[in-house]
């Protein structure tokens, strides 16, 4: 993470000026119904502790430098990424092998080029309509005495669960429970020197942004903070509320009904010091109107740190904290109605 600064629920309850707050909200969390539990079940259970720690050992390696913008270890991160959804089948949006969203040197001010990769599920039944699940890959390279920012939390435990998550609408599809929407799978560069993929994915956007129903944003969901010590069941939600009264409903149901999770709005404060909702990829989408959850473990003494290394991460909780997502992507893709950006 960034160190620096079906007519739907909504609409039909929020035409209706006698109800009350509380009686719209009611409204809203009476009218979700969570899309083929037991299907959503089995595939969120194909995600596994033990493949997405053979990913973040991989991404977080020594051999990869730390993975900076702009460098030649970077590009075996890069290759990584598109070698993985090659051999799974999960087509590229631009309808051909390549999965890279090339960014030239000019937009960095030319000192160096980099690439966001992207994969893609074409929804069944509205395939316009989009639900991006985003994770920044970049991290922050060889310090001056050498020592590398291996970046295993921040962000190899982001880009591992999205992988996870698109093998596992992958299978559900090769089944014949493809998503109803269309998934983007969308691994951005640069965050770290400024959240840039995500600005120049939002700058060149490979589908509408008027057509792009959310942002899911996973940001460091491999770790316990100090706050957490003794009760790691937790995630930190940013975002959910912020846009769309119908997201934070849907989140807190899917949560309910398949993991006790804490959700631990702390950050999501407006008046937070941290500025968290400003400080990750998600923002440049929120800025545009597009709901978003960030999904976030909190800092811990390691972050931005050297000693970020995959020895530290807490595999079983990585592993259902991407079931988490994945199962809200999955009600999001798959109810009738898209969700409502009704307080923008």
């Amino acid at each position: 993470m960034k160190i620096i600064f079906y007519v739907s629920a909504i609409v039909m309850v929020g035409s209706c000026a006698t109800l009350s707050h509380k009686e719209k909200i009611k409204a809203i969390k009476d009218n979700i119904e969570i899309y083929q539990s037991s299907q959503l079940k089995t595939y969120a259970n194909s995600i596994t502790a033990s493949e997405l720690k053979d990913h973040l050992y991989t991404l977080s390696a020594d051999s990869l430098q730390g993975r900076q913008v702009g460098t030649i270890a970077q590009k075996k991160s890069i290759k990584y990424l598109e070698d993985y959804y090659t051999n799974e089948k999960i087509a590229s949006p631009f309808g051909n092998s390549n999965y890279t969203q090339n960014i030239p040197k000019s937009f960095f001010g030319g000192d160096y080029n980099g690439a966001n990769v992207l994969a893609y599920i074409k929804g069944t039944e509205k395939p316009n309509e989009i639900i991006i699940l985003s994770a920044h890959f970049d991290h922050k390279g060889i310090d001056n005495n050498g020592e590398i920012f291996n970046g295993a939390d921040d962000n190899a435990s982001g880009t591992s669960a999205l992988l996870e998550i698109a093998q596992a609408f992958n299978n559900a599809k090769k089944n014949g429970i493809g998503p109803k929407r269309s998934l983007l799978f969308l691994h951005l560069n640069a965050e770290e020197i400024g959240l840039q993929g995500s600005r120049y994915y939002i700058q060149n956007p490979v589908f509408p942004l008027e057509k792009t129903v959310a942002d899911l944003n996973i940001d460091m969901i491999g770790r316990v903070d100090k706050s957490h010590q003794n009760q790691p069941n937790y995630i930190y939600l940013i975002g959910a509320n912020r846009l769309s009264t119908e997201l934070h409903y849907i989140s807190e149901a899917v949560n309910e009904k398949f993991y006790s999770f804490e959700l631990d709005y702390k950050y999501n404060d407006e008046n937070d010091s941290n500025r968290y909702y400003y400080r990750s990829d998600h923002y440049n989408f929120a800025k545009h109107n597009i709901p978003v959850i960030f999904y976030f473990n909190g800092e811990h003494k390691d972050y931005h740190q050297t000693t970020d290394t995959a020895d530290k991460i807490n595999f079983p909780l990585l592993e259902k904290r991407t079931r988490l997502i994945f199962s809200t992507a999955w009600q999001l893709a798959n109810q009738k109605e898209r969700i409502v950006a009704d307080k923008s």
